[in-house]
């Protein structure tokens, strides 16, 4: 397991450099946008990396730092607006044929409405600074029709603490970058772990949900 999360960093640091070189700024966008669409492409390393390549490594002031965190913001927005708007367009029909394979219910669904048309804005801003969640909220999102300048706008300013963040960190950092992440490498498989036994319960939770669910609809047809 170490040995593949090894690999897998390697090769997004490689193909994450070869962007920058060839694009710049323009490449800061491009990552945060694929990052936003739930596809594994970390802004953990992307942002960082920005800020020590495209800022630290060209001799840029602490000002620039503020740039990277900006086109970041805007990547997460486009590659959001992306999932919004599939999501947005066949999402709810498709859960609604398919929803118990996948382990959401039709009440999931009238409780999502429900949250999105009262909290979306909130969920949306907190959900865009956490890791593991933040390429995943515009599909909720989408789904519940939330009003998409809303949520254009509480994505931006969720995402924008963030980048800059990553951005500053990789910029104070620097040549350090590997140094951190060889600290931090032992607790990788207790992360995941912990991770594993989380997801586990709550799909057993949600099979026995739906379960119970097309039971009672059975029943009622009968």
């Amino acid at each position: 397991m170490t040995d593949l999360i090894h690999v897998l960093e390697t090769f997004v640091l490689t193909f994450s450099t070869d962007v920058y070189d060839f694009m710049g700024w323009g490449g800061v966008v491009v990552l945060m946008a694929i990052e936003s669409t739930a596809i594994p492409l970390p802004s953990e390393v992307i942002m960082p990396l920005a800020g020590w390549r495209l800022v630290l490594d060209r001799g840029h002031g602490i000002g620039y730092v503020f740039l990277a965190g900006f086109w970041g913001a805007v990547g997460s927005l486009i590659g959001s607006l992306v999932e919004y708007y599939v999501a947005r367009a066949g999402g709810r029909p498709f859960i609604e044929k398919y929803g118990k394979y996948v382990l959401i219910t039709q009440k999931d669904l009238e409780r999502a409405d429900r949250w999105f048309q009262t909290r979306g804005e909130l969920t949306v801003f907190i959900a865009r600074m956490i890791p593991g969640v933040r390429g995943f909220i515009s599909i909720p999102a989408g789904i519940a029709r939330m009003n998409v300048t809303r949520f254009s706008i509480f994505t931006f300013i969720g995402a924008l603490p963030w980048t800059l963040g990553m951005a500053w960190g990789g910029f104070l950092l620097g040549e350090n970058y590997d140094s951190i992440r060889d600290v931090s490498k032992p607790f990788d498989i207790p992360i995941i772990g912990t991770v594993s036994i989380i997801v586990i319960w709550v799909v057993w939770h949600r099979i026995k949900e739906v379960r119970a669910e097309s039971s009672a609809s059975n029943s009622s047809a009968d």
